[in-house]
């Protein structure tokens, strides 16, 4: 019995062991639930919180530019961005290829591209996507894949405004033109918020803004949307009928200094850069530089007004029809004998113009070239401007002096030209020229010719685009036109080339109340047609003739257009 006694004592004991055991556990388990939900329950919610709620950035929308009239250039739309984070997306790698078809990736390329970047937590599959394409993508449940929130520009001029607008870059950061000069004013400030997602990385509720994404400001320019497309489709069908290189139009309304119009050719689409050639990016009207040749006699004519050498009826012998400096010969189209200072104008002799810049003060003729915007910034801050060259010299070989009297030895932007001409159109007042439209009043020019010389010598320009001036295909109907043009040979490694030329019409419309301004160059023009007055002068003509129109710029040769 004894023995007995002992076997069920022994298991007894083990049975209140084990029972004792598991009334301990059951005891810690109670206390660590108790110590969860009474003592650690804030901190562990925050551990929760943690692995359940993110930071999300909040896309800010970047500001509007419009053209003078409100009409928008360019636009920011919204997209969504496809993301992956590889250290998640590596568990659900069956998916892959359906993810691929979806993103539109050739075989095996998703495949590489997440496994070459496995140590990284954030890698973008496609950038920009519409909302509506993005959400059968995120609709895959792709682990890793998420989608991001962001704003793609939109231009609606497309290549017609391009050279003036410019366009961003994927972050939407500004890379050309009105863009990158006004990034600053443009741009939006992001914000934060806390977000709620699930395990797939799709946002159940927003919790809390942290900081308020602001917009970017809008700009509105001086551009008129309806001029600049005139000016862009008529010098495209210049540069395409004369085979030209490429061109530029600038129009600026006078008294102001804006820029109404600025087309260049060639052009790109802002809105499509796939196939984008580097070079068609130079806004040319501003960036590319060029002898004007013939559009700077009649400065040179001011010049001798200005220092009473000479009245618009002052007669110059310009016989044989040519003039010997040295071993350089100056010569005109054919010798036009004695005529006035008007008819040197009209008939563009190169003679006239020399004679006058001989009669000229030391350094007058470069000072009022530079007084009228050449060898300087136009002041429209545009990136890339270049000031062009004006010469400068202590004493000037008589060679120089006549280079320079009609257009030779200096270069100058198309917008430097039409900020010249713009001066003789304003009764000698300079303008610095802006892209920006400001409702404050407008700054007052300077005077850097006398009003009565400017008067003078845009009677002198009316008779270019008369009967026997050079610059008759400049003439519109109704209006009354003042202009000059030039044909330029162009600078090879040889010297001046004797079969590449740059045409080029600077004119004022119209001529007896000035409105606006239009230089138009059109850069080695093929064929038979290479002069200014034949190439340059019917696309100002063109521009001109709808610009005026468009202002509602009453016609001032009524009688004529009747006859």
């Amino acid at each position: 019995m004894n023995k007995k006694v002992q076997v069920e004592s022994s298991y007894l004991w083990r049975y209140r062991i084990v029972v004792a055991l598991f009334v301990l556990m059951t005891l810690v388990v109670i206390g660590r639930l108790i110590s969860m939900y009474w003592v650690d329950l804030e901190f562990l919610q925050g551990q929760g919180d943690a692995r359940a709620i993110r930071t999300d950035r909040i896309a800010a929308h970047r500001g509007m530019i419009m053209d003078r009239n409100g009409e928008p250039l360019s636009i920011s739309t919204p997209v969504v961005s496809i993301w992956v984070n590889p250290r998640e997306a590596i568990v659900g790698a069956e998916t892959w290829p359906r993810l691929a078809r979806a993103l539109g990736y050739k075989r095996g390329e998703l495949e590489r591209k997440i496994t070459s970047r496995s140590k990284k937590s954030f890698v973008y599959l496609r950038r920009h996507m519409p909302p509506a394409q993005a959400d059968k993508i995120l609709a895959l449940k792709v682990p890793g894949v998420y989608g991001q929130k962001e704003y793609r520009r939109y231009y609606p001029a497309g290549e017609v405004a391009a050279h003036v607008v410019g366009f961003t870059d994927v972050d939407d950061a500004g890379q050309e033109g009105v863009e990158l000069v006004f990034d600053e004013w443009l741009r939006g400030e992001p914000g934060k918020k806390r977000v709620l997602k699930d395990r797939y990385g799709r946002v159940i509720r927003d919790l809390q803004a942290i900081k308020t994404a602001s917009p970017g400001k809008n700009l509105r320019l001086t551009i008129d949307s309806r001029i600049q497309y005139l000016a862009y489709r008529q010098l495209k069908e210049a540069i395409a009928r004369h085979g030209a290189a490429s061109g530029s139009v600038v129009v600026v309304e006078v008294g102001t200094g804006e820029i109404l119009a600025m087309a260049n050719q060639p052009s790109y689409n802002p809105n499509n850069r796939l196939r984008l050639n580097v070079s068609h990016l130079r806004n040319r009207a501003v960036t590319d530089v060029f002898e004007p040749g013939s559009t700077m006699k009649p400065l040179t004519v001011a010049a001798a007004l200005l220092h009473k050498k000479v009245t618009p009826r002052t007669v110059i012998d310009t016989s044989p029809g040519y003039l010997k400096i040295g071993k350089a010969t100056i010569r005109d189209h054919r010798n036009y004998g004695k005529i006035d200072v008007t008819k040197i104008i009209t008939k563009s002799s190169n003679v006239g113009v020399t004679k006058l810049a001989f009669s000229l003060p030391e350094n007058a003729l470069r000072n009022l070239f530079f007084g009228v915007g050449l060898g300087q910034s136009t002041g429209v801050e545009f990136p890339g401007e270049s000031v062009g060259l004006l010469p400068e010299r202590r004493k000037w070989r008589e060679i120089e002096l006549a280079s320079l009297s009609y257009g030779y030895g200096l270069s100058v932007t198309p917008l430097q030209l039409a900020q010249a001409y713009s001066v003789i159109a304003d009764n000698g007042k300079k303008q610095p020229l802006t892209l920006i439209k400001e409702n404050s009043y407008p700054i007052e020019g300077e005077q850097v010719l006398p009003a009565k010389v400017s008067a003078q010598v845009l009677s002198m320009l009316e008779t270019v685009v008369g009967k026997e001036g050079t610059g008759r295909r400049a003439s519109v109907d109704a209006y009354s036109v003042a202009g000059k043009t030039g044909t330029v040979h162009k600078v090879g490694h040889d010297g001046y080339q004797d079969d590449e030329y740059l045409a080029v019409f600077a004119g004022v419309a119209p001529a007896r109340n000035p409105k606006i301004v239009a230089v138009v160059v059109i850069n080695e023009p093929k064929g038979d047609e290479y002069y200014g007055g034949e190439v340059a002068a019917p696309v100002f003509s063109g521009v001109v003739s709808g610009a005026l129109r468009l202002m509602n710029v009453s016609p001032d040769k009524l009688h004529v257009a009747q006859r």
